[in-house]
């Protein structure tokens, strides 16, 4: 049975802990804490689920919590105001460099897009010599 909630296919074979961790939003304390709430067990597989439980899963999570669009939605506007007041986590965010306090002069490959500018790095190893 698939289940969907906030638009989004759950997986049907995996465990309904690991499952809820599908959506945006939702990972692994706030699933246990749903599953807690809802007093239901978070091994039992997705596909397993009773159309009942299923509601009632569907029911407190887009009740309770903002999840996909909605939280998306939030995180954008937060950097964008970020971005508006030209504060330092702002600039970071516009120039594409790490926002949190990381250090540059390494180990920035994957904000920064894993350019490399030096001159002996990246660079392919010459012909054999004869």
């Amino acid at each position: 049975m698939l289940i969907r909630i906030a638009s989004v296919t759950l997986p049907a074979q995996k465990r309904l802990e690991i499952g809820l961790m599908a959506i945006y939003g939702i990972g692994l304390p706030r699933a246990h804490k749903i599953l807690k709430e809802l007093k239901m067990d978070g091994d039992v597989r997705i596909k397993d689920l009773t159309e009942k439980d299923a509601n009632r899963l569907r029911e407190y999570i887009e009740k309770t919590y903002k999840i996909e669009g909605e939280l998306k939605r939030e995180v954008l506007t937060n950097i964008k105001r970020l971005k508006e007041i030209k504060c330092y986590r702002g600039t970071r965010h516009q120039k594409g460099l790490p926002v949190r306090g990381q250090r540059t002069k390494t180990n920035s490959r994957t904000v920064r897009g894993n350019t490399r500018k030096t001159m002996g790095s990246g660079r392919k190893p010459t012909a054999q010599k004869t």
